[in-house]
């Protein structure tokens, strides 16, 4: 009997049975558990997603105009489709039916379906920081992002959890939320700003819109850092690489594509006084200046195939050069005429802005652009008038030309639209400067180092060579300009991106 005890104590068949059974419910336990866990994330990682993609869709949108808030709406409610599961509700599609809701506490914040969303003008430097209504946009154009939530959807979970938390519901909600926002930046771009010289955005958008295009008198601002910007004060901004040096600046507005990429959300201005950058300008017009690379170069910084300018050319490559006309040869020599005058509130020849009309054709005592340039075929001119208008803008002209050069009426023995020193030519977009519009009033610009808003960005058609010292001044036609009025000209060189930042 003894024995038999002593035996069976220390048989060991089927303990693995005994193990089993107590670890039984431990396992399916954890089994349970993880299949809740990874229907959990799923239905997290379902609507993260989804808010994601509206979150980019909407911020897609905000360019800054009046319209920008419809126009995301618009696309939260039509770009995107998501579809979350696991939710006690089945299946859910992110955003939903129905029309958009404003709060009415705060207008910047709406909802939709199973969404709701807010524009906002900043967000907390630190993500761990919560978005409140300190961040909310006042307007369209102060809004910079907006944030995207996805109405939080019920999750029973097969495991008891009210066990392990101590309450009785088995349930809980899973929720997401991103944050977006939308960068325009224009690249390979002048490193220059000009103070709108409208009282507005507007207004100068529309004197854009029509086919006359309004000429600015830039006029570079002296006096140092304390110096205040005035309307059409022009000054420069900063390289991407942070170079301050003069040559650096100059090289960037010679060169065909400079090397720059600007945000309209801000540009900072270059700090220190600068020379006249007009060795670099007038590249474009076949001026090479001797001491620099771009006329022992040919292939460097090519002048445009127009470069008319009321001056004689002599000589050829490295010996060629332009002079003013002599007493004798200024009757069959033009370049594109300033604005009649420029004006402050009136024409009184003291403002920036010009009046809108030039000489284009002339008088009997007092001839114009194209009778001085054309005078064996004047009628062409009408010819002009009507692919360019009856008040033609002198970059229509200008384009007139390039594309006519063959045309044997066209052809003259006076100055000729092609360059002489430097053959090596590009499109004619090279006559044009691209710059960042500012209000400078507003944002009490004064020398440089500033971090300033855009209001938008300007591509200028520069009509004559650029001044040097002391007069470092550039005449130049406003052309487009990168807003919903614009001509989309400037579409090239737009990057627009939108960009997650929660």
């Amino acid at each position: 009997m003894l024995g038999t005890i002593r035996e069976f104590w220390r048989d060991q068949r089927g303990v693995a049975m005994i193990l089993v059974a107590i670890m039984l419910p431990v396992l399916v336990g954890f089994a349970v558990l993880a299949l809740d866990m990874s229907r959990a994330n799923g239905l997290h990682n379902d609507l993260q997603k989804g808010v994601d993609a509206l979150a980019l869709a909407g911020a897609a949108e905000l360019d800054g105009n009046s319209d920008a808030w419809t126009r995301a709406e618009r696309a939260l409610g039509n770009l995107v489709s998501n579809n979350t599961i696991f939710a006690d509700a089945g299946v859910v599609t992110l955003p939903g039916t129905g029309s958009a809701t404003v709060n009415p506490t705060y207008s910047a914040c709406r909802s939709r379906g199973q969404i709701s969303w807010c524009f906002l003008a900043s967000i907390p430097a630190s993500d761990s920081s919560p978005i409140t209504s300190a961040n909310y946009a006042a307007s369209a154009a102060a809004t910079k992002f907006i944030q995207v939530t996805a109405q939080p959807e019920s999750f029973t979970a097969m495991f008891p959890v009210s066990y392990l938390s101590g309450s009785s519901a088995n349930s809980f909600n899973v929720g997401a939320e991103a944050v977006a926002g939308f960068t325009n930046a224009l690249c390979q771009f002048t490193p220059m700003f000009i103070c709108n010289p409208y009282t507005s955005l507007g207004a100068l958008q529309t004197a854009v819109s029509g086919t006359s295009k309004p000429m600015v008198w830039l006029k570079e601002q002296t006096g140092g850092n304390s110096a205040q910007y005035g309307p059409g004060n022009y000054g420069f901004l900063s390289s991407p690489e942070g170079d301050k040096s003069t040559a650096t600046l100059t090289e960037m507005f010679a060169v065909t594509n400079p090397p720059a990429c600007y945000s309209q959300n801000g540009v900072t201005t270059r700090p220190g006084n600068i020379p006249p950058v007009n060795t670099g300008i007038n590249t474009r017009f076949d001026l090479f200046d001797n001491s620099g690379p771009y006329k022992t170069d040919p292939t460097v910084n090519p002048p445009a195939p127009n470069v008319r300018k009321g001056m004689v050319a002599s000589g050829s490559g490295k010996n060629c050069s332009y002079s003013t006309p002599s007493s004798g040869q200024a009757k069959n020599y033009m370049a594109l005429p300033r604005d009649n005058c420029f004006y402050n509130g009136g024409c009184t020849q003291a403002g920036v802005l010009g009046d809108g009309t030039w000489n284009f054709y002339g008088t009997s005592t007092s001839p114009g652009y194209w009778d001085t340039n054309y005078p064996k075929d004047t009628s062409k001119g009408q010819i002009v008038k009507n692919v360019c208008g009856n008040n033609p803008s002198r970059y229509c002209v200008y384009n007139y030309e390039v594309q006519h050069q063959s045309d044997a009426a066209l052809r003259t023995s006076f100055e000729q639209t092609a360059p002489a020193c430097n053959t090596t030519t590009q499109s004619a977009d090279r006559r044009l400067l691209y710059v960042a519009i500012i209000d400078c009033g507003a944002n009490n610009v004064q020398g440089g180092g500033q971090t300033l808003p855009v209001q938008a960005f300007a591509s200028m058609f520069v009509t004559e060579p650029a001044g040097g010292s002391p007069n470092a001044d550039i005449y130049a036609e406003f052309e487009d300009i990168s807003t919903s009025v614009g001509q989309n000209t400037l579409k090239k060189l737009q990057r627009n991106e939108a960009q997650l930042y929660r």
